[in-house]
Parts: C-alpha cells; structure tokens; sequence
C-alpha cells in the first residue's frame, strides 16, 4: 500500500533554532542587501530613541528658561523680550531627524522586499528542482494539493519571517537597548520603575500570543476538515438523498462547525484582550513614572520637568518594541510548520540516484532481464515475490491480467522509476543501476494510461520528444500513426491541461512524441483505456507503427488490443502465470482463456 503524505504539523522545542538557521542562510545569500536592511533597521530604532531627548532639551534649555523669564518679568513688571532663535534651532533638529527617519525607513522597507522576493524565488526554485529529481516513489507517498501549498502559501509565510518578522526583531532589540540606555544616563530611579514592569509585559504578551497561535492553528485546521467535509457531500448529495441520509449528514456537519465555532471565538477572544492588557501595563509604568518623577522634581533632586517629560515617553514607547519581538517569536513559531514542510521537501534524497563518475549507456539493443527479481512497497505486502523474465530486443510482450497483480509494478520496474529491493533488472546484459538513468531515459518511451498535456499548441506538445524535430517531421510522424486530421492544428492552443482536445486526440499526441524519440524500448500502461473503442480503433495504427523494431511492454485491460504481440504473459501476484501467444493461450483454456471469452461476450452482449 502506498500511504499519500498528510499535513504534519511540527511542534518541536528544539525545532525553531534549525529552522530559523536554514531560512536566515537563504537570505544571507544577499549579504550586501541584509546589511544595509539591518543598518536602517538600527538607525531607525535609535532616531526613535532619540525623540524624548530631544524634547528633553527642548523642554529644559528653551521652554523652562523662556517662561522663568517670563515670570521674573511678569513679577517685576518689565517688558517680556523673547529669543525665539532656540525654539527655530529645536524645530530643525527635529525636521532633521524625521528625514533620517523617513530615509532609514525607505531604505528598510526597499531592502526588506528585495530579500523577501529573492527568498521566494529561491525556495520555489529549489522546490521545483528538487521536484523534477525526485524517484517516482515520492509522488506515490506525496499529495498533489500537499505539494502546491508548500510552493505558495507556505514559502510566502516563511519570507514574511526574514523581511518584515525580522524587522520588528531588529527594530525593537535596538530600540530598548537605546531607551535604557538614555534613561539609566538621566536617572536610575526612574528606569527601575518602567523595568519593573517589563517582565510582566513580556510574561502576557509571550502567554496570549501563544494562545492567539495555537487556537488559530486548530481553527485552520477544523477549517480544512469542514472543508473537505462540505466537498465531500456535496458532490454525495444523490448518494445521501436515495440512501435517506441527509439528518445524518447536517448533524456531522453541525458538530464540526461547532467545532469550529469554538476555537474560533476563543483566538478572537484572546485577541480582543491582548492590546488592552497591553495598555494596561503601559499605563501603569506611566503612573509609576509620573508619580515617583514629580516627586523627585519636586524634592529637586536631579530630575528636570524635561527629564520627566523624556521618561514619560520612554514609559509609553518603551512596550512597543517589546510587542514588536514578542510578534517575531510568534511568527516564527506560526512560520515553523510551514518552515519544516518546506526544507523537508528540498532536503529529501532521491530514492534512485547515480553513483559519482557512473558511465552512460551507449545505444542500447533493448533486451531485458529479470533475474529474481523483488519488490514491495511497503515490506510486509510483496508485490514482486521473486520474477525471472527475459525479453528479447525487438520483441512485443504484452502483460495482463486482473487490477492489482503487478503488471505497471513490472513495467515501473523496467524503466527504473523504481529499483528491485533484491534481485538484477539487466539492459543488454548491463545491471541498469551501474548507468546514469538519463542515457538510459534517453532511449525509453512510454506512453500512460492518462495522456498529459501541458499548456501551449499542439506542436511545441509533441516537440516533448524532441525539441529539435522539424515541422515536416512531425507532420510526417502524424500520418504515420493515422492522425492527418491534426496535421492542420498544429498551431492550435490546446488549453489548460488540453482542455480543447478529446482523449482520443491527447493520445494521439503521446504516441508522436515517443515516434520522434525513437525509443529502442517501448512501454505502454492501459494506454487505450480511457478513450472509447472508436477513439481506440482510430489509434491502433498508431501503436502498430510504435512497436515496430523497438522491445515493447504493453500493459492492456482489452485484450483485442494485444493480439498481435508476440508474447503474452498472465500476471497474477506478481508472477507469470501463463506465457504464450494469443493463440496459443487460447487453445491451453486457462486463466487468459476466461479473461478473453468474458469480454467477447460482455461485448456482444
């Protein structure tokens, strides 16, 4: 049995660091640009540092003074004579500092997309690559909508950690390192009173952001189970209708979306609270601020209105960065499965490689040998218990019997999509694992049972069997196979996934391009069974013209369709039951026997 891979998540305690070193190694990648991200990042923290000092001054060396004069002349009944050049040099230095800050800003927020967007690019990339490296056995193990969302949602979520994730980390790390340290240089009674706070800060920001994590995380995962859940019944809805199943159906369906519903409300809920608990405690540090620092200014001991102005400040800034890096820990920790299915998937080993300095095949005659040869997917259910089987070049062997015995295992086998777990598949009497899979590819064709097109014309589709095939020679190639009707459309959009073309015309296209490889060894997987028995008809000449001169497998459930090979062999749990030709099988009156006399009458009939 092959078990399709399911959404794991990773909890780890131990994971975050490896994950946080991996996805940070990607953006070192562009050192230069991380720098000067960081550096604005820094400049930035401490320009907004440097705010409160300079009301700070501003406050004590202009205002104070400016309205001591005031009262001195109020008092003495003289004229007021104001010196303003001290208020216009303040409004400069503070225009001064906005536009660093504007500039530090631009230059964090233009670095920050380039690295996120790079990022991107490479661990799609890398993905993709390693998607087009890895065996066939991956893809038995790995869900297509598994693969899709580790390529887009979950590589925009890891980036978001090292641009704007980061970013929060750097600016607020800064930013309380400089807040600090100018407080503790103007007093040290006052910091002690905003530090005291900081730990229960931290304490419930780290606790709700947690909590917001982990029922945000339940939700979206009930969400995909209501989800597949909604699909599921309503493209059943006949089935539960004739089966009186509907009561049953809206109560399952009842309870997940209860279930939802909870976990739901309680991530709002702690949501809702987190910022005025935040508040909160800012505001205590305010309170704590103000009434201890109008003492000391009172008691005139060392503490300026301007100094308990600046620390004002500091009390009810000072918690802003420290939610900022509470919000890297949870994105990072949020980022972390996404993260883990990523670099799992980059990191996975090929199953089926070539050993360093391994030779190519030269041109290769297409004899094939089994020499007891095994294989099982899972290993207590051998599906290969042990085959012995010798094909001759240029022979036409057809494999059949019922679904499940072995038969595409067989032909899988032949083209080292997949290896025996013991035993020797020899090509020309060469072990095929002592040569590079790609001389061997080179000189395989093989035409599924589900023809694939991809987007574009029909011509560049069939160019898949060779980029440098002239027109003429694919025009040529189609009315060997008996397609001239395609000859006129080689120009012809085919749509997504072929969308314009029947299954009969897909086909077609899969046998042109094997035509234009030339392959010496042939494989042919059920490649009739989704077309009708016109569509089938159309393209027999086609496969006719295929097996010519080349080591064919073909793997048929219409046992018409084989007639003309040159050996037929029954496969039941992975062994030859019965080996002949058509006519030879059919005088035994075995196994092939039944088959072949069943569906003749399940056709008349």
């Amino acid at each position: 049995m092959r078990t399709k891979l399911k959404e794991r998540e990773f909890r780890s305690s131990g994971a975050l660091i490896p994950f946080l070193q991996q996805i940070f190694g990607y953006a070192l990648e562009y050192r230069s640009w991380f720098v000067r991200f960081v550096a604005a990042a820094v400049m930035v923290a401490i320009l907004d540092a440097i705010f409160p000092l300079i009301w700070l001054n501003y406050i004590d060396h202009q205002v104070t003074p400016l309205v001591e004069r005031y009262r001195e002349a109020v008092t003495a009944g003289t004229a007021v004579n104001f010196e303003l050049g001290g208020l216009y040099q303040f409004g400069l230095i503070y225009l001064g500092v906005i536009v660093l800050q504007v500039l530090g800003i631009g230059t964090f927020i233009y670095y920050a997309g380039l690295i996120e967007e790079h990022v991107i690019f490479d661990l799609r990339r890398d993905m993709f690559n390693k998607l087009q490296t890895l065996s066939f056995a991956y893809y038995d193990r790995a869900a297509i909508g598994w693969l899709i969302s580790r390529i887009t949602s979950d590589t925009d979520r890891v980036t978001e950690l090292i641009s704007w994730g980061f970013l929060s980390l750097v600016w607020g790390m800064i930013m309380i390192l400089a807040c600090f340290v100018a407080m503790f240089f103007y007093s040290w009674q006052l910091t002690l009173m905003v530090l005291i706070t900081i730990p229960l800060l931290a304490l419930i920001t780290m606790k709700l952001r947690m909590l917001i994590l982990t029922y945000a995380r339940e939700s979206r995962k009930i969400n995909s189970e209501m989800t597949a859940m909604f699909n599921e019944h309503v493209h059943g809805i006949e089935v539960n209708k004739v089966t009186g199943q509907e009561a049953k159906a809206a109560g399952g369906f009842s309870r997940i979306s209860q279930r939802m519903r909870q976990a739901s409300f309680k991530a709002a809920y702690y949501s809702a609270m987190f910022m005025p608990l935040v508040v909160m405690v800012g505001s205590i540090a305010a309170a704590l601020v103000i009434y201890m620092g109008g003492n000391l200014v009172l008691a005139a001991q060392g503490i300026t209105i301007g100094v308990l102005a600046a620390f004002f400040g500091y009390a009810t800034m000072i918690f802003e960065p420290i939610l900022d890096i509470t919000r890297f820990y949870a994105l990072a920790q949020s980022s972390l499965s996404a993260g883990e299915r990523i670099f799992s998937l980059i990191q996975e080993k090929p199953q089926i490689i070539d050993a360093p300095g391994t030779a190519d095949f030269g041109p290769i005659h297409g004899k094939i040998e089994f020499e007891n040869v095994k294989f099982h997917y899972v290993p207590e259910k051998p599906v290969i218990p042990g085959l012995n089987l010798v094909i001759e070049p240029g022979q036409s062997i057809a494999l059949v019997g019922p679904t499940g015995e072995g038969k595409s295992t067989i032909a899988s086998l032949i083209g080292r999509f997949y290896e025996p777990v013991s035993g020797t598949v020899h090509i020309d009497g060469i072990d095929y694992r002592t040569r590079t899979q790609r001389s061997f590819r080179r000189q395989l064709g093989v035409i599924l049972q589900t023809p694939h097109v991809f987007s574009g014309t029909i011509i560049e589709n069939i160019r898949y069997g060779d980029h440098d095939a002239t027109e003429a020679k694919i025009v040529e190639t189609l009315e060997l196979i008996g397609a001239q009707e395609m000859i006129g459309r080689l120009h012809e959009p085919v749509g997504e996934e072929g969308s314009t073309l029947s299954n009969g015309e897909k086909q077609l296209i899969s046998f042109a391009r094997v035509i234009l490889k030339d392959p010496r060894i042939l494989i042919m997987d059920e490649a009739t069974s989704s077309v009708d028995t016109l569509a089938e008809a159309r393209i027999q000449k086609g496969i006719e013209q295929l097996i010519q001169g080349r080591t064919s497998i073909i793997i048929a459930h219409r046992l018409s369709t084989i007639k003309h090979c040159d050996r037929i062999l029954v496969i039941r749990k992975g062994a030859i039951l019965e080996e002949g030709s058509h006519e030879e099988l059919l005088a035994r009156k075995g196994f092939y026997y039944s088959l072949y006399t069943r569906q003749v009458r399940e056709m008349v009939a």
